[in-house]
């Protein structure tokens, strides 16, 4: 039986990911030239610039949708992960070991934030619930495998219980 993804192997996998978001998000900020506009527009008169908070907004939605992408579709990829948990060996499945959709990655993904509203209590619960699972993994049925290989986990009665 292959032990699931533990609180401290998801942690550092999630340092990993964020790098990732931002050296991504660096990029795309430095091709369209958004952050030099913030800079600009903020030694400005705030009474006389519309522009800062324009670009503020662009790169929050534009960071928020990214980074929803980069989980969502890495974790319903056949890869089963974000290049993060692929790094540290972790890969996610629905409870039955099978791949998850893109809907229900999506679904884990929103479920983060509830997970990180509430205090991160959401996310220490993978520390101390059995099957190693966070708030987000509780409401979008999946878990989190210790294993490079997604095709050796096999469902099994004993497994789940």
């Amino acid at each position: 039986m292959q032990p699931y993804g533990g609180f401290w192997w998801r942690v550092i996998a999630y340092f990993i990911d964020t790098i990732i978001l931002q050296i991504g998000l660096g990029f795309i900020s430095a091709v369209f030239g958004i952050g030099i506009g913030i800079s600009t527009s903020m030694m400005m008169d705030p009474n006389q610039s519309m522009v800062a908070p324009s670009m503020l907004l662009t790169t929050v939605g534009l960071s928020f949708v990214m980074t929803w992408l980069y989980f969502a579709l890495m974790e319903s990829s056949p890869m089963q992960a974000t290049v993060g948990k692929l790094a540290v060996g972790l890969v996610v499945t629905d409870l039955n070991c099978n791949r998850i959709s893109f809907a229900r990655a999506t679904g884990r993904y929103f479920a983060k934030i509830l997970s990180s509203l509430i205090l991160l209590i959401g996310y220490i619960m993978v520390a101390f619930t059995e099957r190693k699972q966070g708030l987000h993994d509780l409401l979008a049925g999946t878990l989190v495998w210790k294993t490079r290989d997604p095709r050796s986990l096999v469902a099994h009665e004993d497994v789940f219980r």
